[in-house]
């Protein structure tokens, strides 16, 4: 069964972790993949990280899917640009585009470096900015010229893809948590102005991903990750990066997902709710965030972030219901 079948998805960023496993799942469903990265054989980005755009494409056909590899550089508006005409001249629509951009590597001084927490204003700043324009331009540029496409056919899903369901301190910093709840609202916002022409806008956190990055950090595969509960109990709740792709599936088949547009949404309780699991056939939890130690300050996980009468909150806060 190949309930994507005719649909056409780009996913941004779609090299490695997220993106890639989002472009699989996509491909499983029969979906026709753009997959697009800087990262291609031969001439790889400056993550220097092994894996490239060629090879997601390739997976995606595996699956069952046409992938389509294309080197963009979603920071600059001419490329975006062209690559979206090359979409209309070659499909005539658009259905599904996933933003996974990120500004990460420009946070080496504090995501995964194994180094103290670095403030702010202690942080350098040209490294900041540049997490913000890898972070959260590129989304926004890559929006502007994907939605026409989708205007035209009046439908299309836009999947923005961050860190947490919440608007809240991340303890990674300030540079980092700035570019994952800017991720939320502009999600909310672009969701504003695309309602009214049948195009639903989330954004949507996996939880602990077992990105290819992640494993290498912890000197594990995909075959034994299990090892590293022992030292770390909580990975043992940690995700494949085919989980929330499919949660995107789901997203992009459900004919009433337009019921969820603006929403800050969680691979772990979509799965509940729609009845997938991971590919191992696991189900693990929603986002959750932990404030201080864990024995302190544990904030459950929440269902779906949303704004209402100018307020955000989760959908089980009681004034959800209630005008102000």
């Amino acid at each position: 069964m190949h309930p994507l079948e005719g649909r056409v998805a780009v996913v941004a960023g779609a090299t490695r972790g997220a993106g890639r496993g989002i472009a699989c799942m996509l491909g499983e469903a029969g979906a026709t993949v753009y997959c697009t990265g800087r990262s291609v054989r031969g001439d790889l980005s400056s993550i220097d990280r092994p894996e490239t755009i060629e090879e997601t494409a390739e997976m995606v056909t595996a699956r069952g899917g046409t992938g389509i590899w294309a080197r963009v550089d979603h920071n600059d508006p001419e490329q975006v640009e062209g690559f979206f005409e090359r979409i209309r001249k070659e499909q005539g629509r658009l259905d599904v585009l996933v933003n996974n951009m990120s500004g990460d590597q420009y946070l080496a001084k504090a995501l995964l470096s194994g180094d103290e927490h670095v403030s702010f204003w202690e942080y350098p700043i040209e490294e900041g900015l540049a997490a913000q324009r890898n972070g959260v331009h590129t989304h926004l540029i890559t929006s502007k010229y994907a939605a026409p496409l989708m205007i035209e056919n009046g439908q299309g899903l836009i999947v923005e893809v961050t860190d947490g369901n919440r608007l809240l301190y991340n303890d990674v910093g300030v540079i980092y948590s700035f570019s994952k709840t800017s991720l939320v609202l502009l999600a909310y916002l672009m969701s504003e102005e695309l309602k009214a022409h049948g195009v639903t806008v989330v954004s949507l956190s996996p939880g602990w991903l077992r990105s290819e990055a992640m494993l290498d950090h912890f000197g594990v595969t995909g075959e034994n990750w299990r090892d590293v509960i022992l030292e770390e109990p909580t990975f043992e709740q940690s995700e494949t990066p085919f989980y929330i792709g499919r949660a995107v599936v789901a997203l992009a088949t459900d004919p009433e997902v337009m019921e969820r547009t603006g929403r800050a949404l969680s691979a772990g309780h979509l799965a509940r709710e729609y009845g997938f699991t991971d590919v191992d056939g696991r189900q693990p939890p929603g986002y959750s965030w932990w404030v201080g130690d864990e024995d302190e300050h544990n904030l459950p996980p929440i269902r779906e972030g949303l704004f209402r009468y100018g307020r955000f909150g989760s959908s089980e806060d009681e004034w959800i219901g209630q005008a102000s």
